[in-house]
């Protein structure tokens, strides 16, 4: 059930010398993911929104969500009640705490399934991630929380017992915003942790995608087993509500799944947007999670 590593490939900024390191780095490591079925979002509602946010998804996306249970998913004291959504778009692992939530969780954006924990952190470590919560179990298996170059946190996790989910119609993207002077960094290490391939490195990208039409915007795409991330560069000048979603939604009817989101209590924040990729649109949901939707290529 494990993918197979992509090689790394060279991207725009990045001088031949580090190009040469980051194969050399990648050939080296062991591939850590799985696959961006087991990948999921995080989420952060209060207690008495978890219930309609995740009915809310489920009734955009489809899919189903496990029962609610209550556990403690820190390393230090804390109870929440937490539920696993699965659509055909993506996964959520959605929290809301009863106790207060210890620093820093709720400021990662994801957990990658990992084949190893011990591995994923070793190699995280050594292509350019801060190690900010160190390896600890949680009732089905282990995690760690890792910080990459920009402040990008992420949780890596392991089961125990392996899950097993079928493929995802559509891949999301992990959306990112970075810093002009930290996103080649990011996307380096990024690079050679995943074992991915910058898709496509476009400094033309139409702002509007990013609630600025008339502008031009960097974008930088990466695909590996983990799944996709989509890295805006930008000098941080970001209206309302881009840079608060985390992951954008590939969707085949973007027009059904408007209609769908609004009978669910979900508002609209941007009205679809149409770029040379195709047309986007913002979400926020009841508890409010906001998410980016767009149509699938």
């Amino acid at each position: 059930m494990f993918g197979l590593a992509q090689m790394p490939a060279a991207f725009a900024d990045a001088d031949a010398g580090a190009s040469t390191e980051s194969a050399r780095a990648a050939a080296s490591a062991p591939s850590v993911a799985v696959g961006p079925q087991y990948d999921t979002t995080h989420v952060y509602v209060a207690q008495s929104d978890l219930g309609a946010f995740v009915d809310s998804f489920v009734a955009t996306f489809g899919g189903k969500a496990s029962p609610p249970v209550t556990l403690t998913v820190t390393p230090t004291p804390s109870e929440t009640l937490s539920q696993y959504v699965q659509t055909p778009v993506g996964m959520l692992s959605v929290f809301g705490f009863k106790t207060p939530i210890p620093y820093p969780f709720g400021a990662e954006r994801t957990g990658y399934l990992v084949t190893d924990l011990d591995d994923a952190v070793k190699a995280a470590r050594t292509d350019g991630a801060d190690i900010v919560v160190d390896s600890f179990d949680d009732p089905i298996g282990r995690d760690a929380v890792v910080r990459w170059p920009d402040g990008v946190m992420m949780q890596l996790y392991w089961h125990r017992k392996a899950p097993s989910y079928a493929p995802l119609e559509t891949v999301p993207d992990n959306r990112v915003y970075l810093s002009q002077g930290e996103a080649n960094h990011f996307v380096r290490s990024w690079v050679r942790f995943s074992h991915g391939k910058v898709v496509s490195d476009n400094r033309h990208e139409d702002g509007g995608a990013i609630g600025r039409p008339g502008t031009d915007v960097r974008k930088i795409v990466i695909d590996s087993t983990f799944g996709r991330v989509a890295a805006f560069v930008t000098d941080g000048k970001l209206p309302f509500p881009y840079g608060r979603e985390m992951t954008g939604y590939a969707v085949t009817d973007l027009d059904a799944t408007l209609t769908k989101a609004q009978a669910a209590g979900v508002k609209v924040l941007v009205q679809p947007y149409r770029t040379p990729a195709g047309r986007t649109a913002m979400l926020a949901f009841p508890g409010g999670y906001i998410a980016e939707v767009h149509d699938a290529k």
